[in-house]
């Protein structure tokens, strides 16, 4: 059993596979990893990987050194099944990385645009020869919420849930609809144009971030919260020769 630990900017998710099922998943405070030995205690793990896109205090730090299990941390050297045509691999955030694996894996040979509507929300495009020719990172839904707020006087902070106008009609609805709509009409501008490009494209959508879409295309959209931990097993595998 392999246990993945995936730190983000707003938690921190540790699943267990088995092979390539995922058997759990467990939703921890990035600053803390609280449950880590527990679960390792608890679980017949044999190895892991971490992956983090935050600076680790020492606390953590000192308790991943001491754990059981060999802890392979990814970095921009770790070997990866796909090829990486990014120009500054060590910038390169593992959670980028990790979806286009994952997606590549699971539909080899295919043109793949991946969406992750975290914190942040990004954009990456793998070809279907393996090739990640790198992404566009946007503000997340949530960041567009409070950027109203905090460099305005007067716009409130509007949560994403509530009602859903064409037009908005007051201050909430206009706000609302304003964020959720301009993340829409984003996400359906990147899709046409690569499909223009790669007409047989495939879109995968991951992320934490719940919001809804309706275009025409919708239907080859594959919704999956948990992509980044597949790829992070993915990669754990491969670099343990287990193709």
């Amino acid at each position: 059993m392999d246990l993945i630990i995936d730190i983000g900017n707003t938690n921190a998710k540790l699943a267990l596979f088995e092979g390539d099922s995922m058997l759990h998943v467990f939703f921890d405070s990035n600053k803390s990893l609280s449950r880590l030995e527990e679960i390792i205690a608890e679980y017949p793990i044999k190895r892991g990987i971490i992956a983090t896109v935050i600076n680790l205090n020492e606390i953590i730090l000192e308790r991943l050194s001491k754990l059981s299990i060999p802890l392979l941390w990814l970095n921009d050297k770790t070997p990866l099944p796909i090829i990486n045509l990014y120009e500054t691999p060590e910038t390169l955030g593992y959670d980028r990385i990790a979806a286009v694996v994952a997606a590549n894996y699971e539909y080899p040979g295919k043109d793949i645009l991946v969406i992750d509507a975290g914190t942040a929300l990004t954009y990456e495009f793998i070809d279907s020869k393996g090739q990640y020719h790198g992404g566009n990172i946007s503000l997340g839904v949530q960041m567009r919420f409070k950027a109203l707020n905090l460099f305005t006087e007067k716009l409130p902070l509007v949560q994403s849930v509530g009602r859903m106008l064409p037009m908005g009609k007051d201050t909430d609805t206009a706000i609302r609809s304003g964020v959720l709509k301009g993340v829409e009409y984003e996400i359906s501008g990147y899709i046409n144009a690569l499909k223009y490009k790669y007409p047989e494209l495939l879109v995968f959508l991951t992320g934490g971030d719940d919001f809804s879409f309706d275009t025409p295309i919708k239907s080859i959209i594959f919704a999956d919260r948990y992509l980044v931990l597949k790829g992070l097993n993915r990669i754990l595998n491969y670099s343990n020769g287990r193709m």
